[in-house]
């Protein structure tokens, strides 16, 4: 059974196939899950696991648990390109989010002055002035579209609010332009007796569509790599995904397979 990954606040560094060296910020509990989302290819898992007895951790131990590791790093000499944001949930929502970007910035600057900080964000909180300021004022703010059609990113990420959909999504995105980075997920497979297959040229046209609406720096194509809480799941595959991104390519927009 898929379950959290992260047991701390501060974790790595480690690998980004899409970063590069990188020191992760956990803003959810050590022992449970907290998301806006459930996407069936969590590698934390199902919500359903809870959100264990930790807590969010204070704004003031994030800043002490984060200046210690990065004192500690520099001290030893190491290399580090980035500062993510990502663990056992979504970051966003920390109610203290745009404080502890504040101190993350003052930190970088500090410790790892060419380090960039990065969010990976699902973007269901872009409509919270606090939360927007802070991925304002960060290096890479990766937002999630997994699918441009509701129907299909409502069975790929289960979105805790039923309300929550592409129509209401995309102008959000569209807000940040060049700002943000888009990251999808391209996969296909069952959950719960229905079939899921974002790579469709349905699914592909409706998400260059999208993609050309918002105008992102940059997008994001991947695919699973590392066990999932739904198991009825296909990875696809590097040819597929570099077809997909040459046809997104073709709009005009800057594609980054991984």
């Amino acid at each position: 059974m898929v379950t959290i990954l992260f047991h701390s606040t501060i974790f790595g560094p480690v690998h980004s196939r899409r970063l590069g060296t990188s020191l992760g910020v956990n803003l959810s509990p050590v022992d449970g899950k907290v998301c806006s989302f459930d996407c069936v290819y969590c590698e934390a898992g199902y919500n359903s696991q809870g959100t264990g007895k930790s807590g969010l951790p204070p704004r003031e131990e994030v800043s002490r648990l984060l200046e210690a590791k990065l004192k500690e790093m520099r001290d030893a000499g190491a290399s580090l390109d980035v500062i993510t944001f990502s663990g056992n949930g979504e970051p966003t929502l920390h109610p203290d989010f745009e404080n502890i970007i504040n101190d993350t910035v003052r930190l970088r600057d500090l410790y790892f002055p060419e380090a960039k900080v990065s969010v990976l964000c699902n973007s269901t909180r872009l409509d919270r002035e606090g939360v927007v300021n802070g991925l304002m004022k960060v290096d890479n703010c990766i937002l999630k579209l997994d699918s441009a059609l509701t129907p299909t990113m409502r069975l790929i990420d289960q979105p805790v609010s039923k309300s929550f959909t592409c129509e209401y999504l995309i102008p959000q995105l569209e807000a940040f332009g060049d700002k943000c980075i888009i990251q999808t997920m391209m996969l296909r497979g069952n959950h719960n007796g229905e079939h899921i297959d974002n790579t469709t040229p349905e699914e592909v046209d409706a998400l260059i569509e999208a993609y050309k609406r918002i105008g992102p720096r940059e997008v994001m194509l991947y695919s699973i790599d590392r066990a999932t809480p739904e198991s009825d799941l296909q990875k696809v595959g590097r040819e597929e995904l570099e077809a997909i991104a040459e046809r997104v390519r073709e709009a005009g927009i800057k594609v980054l397979v991984s």
